[in-house]
């Protein structure tokens, strides 16, 4: 069984920083992309970055500029630095891991179980 630990989130006011982080533990064989989601109440999930196997990375363009995805392979983890935050930034931010596990080698996505970020005026 994977699973997926997210931390990092919090209330910041507009203008400031945080970083998010989301570790994959179990049976993992590999694992391809990696990725951040939001939803604010009320929306549906949107893409927030994405970053492929290989290191490269992709951006809503709401955050390009303000937010940088990363990821470290051996720690199976993937970070979001997140800064110059705006009220409108404020949501449950969820990260996805595409892992293929030990006992199927058949890559799946997994979700996090999300975590709240909310930035003040």
């Amino acid at each position: 069984q994977v699973q997926l630990v997210e931390s990092g989130g919090g209330l910041v006011q507009a203008g400031g920083s945080l970083r998010l982080s989301c570790a994959a533990s179990g049976a993992i064989f590999s694992i391809n992309a990696m990725g951040w989601y939001r939803q604010a109440l009320g929306n549906q999930r949107d893409l927030v970055a994405d970053i492929s196997s290989g290191g490269n990375p992709n951006y809503a363009d709401f955050v390009k500029g303000r937010f940088t995805i990363s990821r470290d392979n051996p720690k199976n983890t993937v970070y979001l630095q997140m800064n110059n935050l705006k009220p409108e930034d404020t949501g449950v931010y969820y990260c996805l891991q595409v892992v293929a596990s030990q006992r199927t080698g058949v890559f799946v996505k997994y979700w996090g179980q999300g975590t709240q970020v909310t930035v003040s005026p």
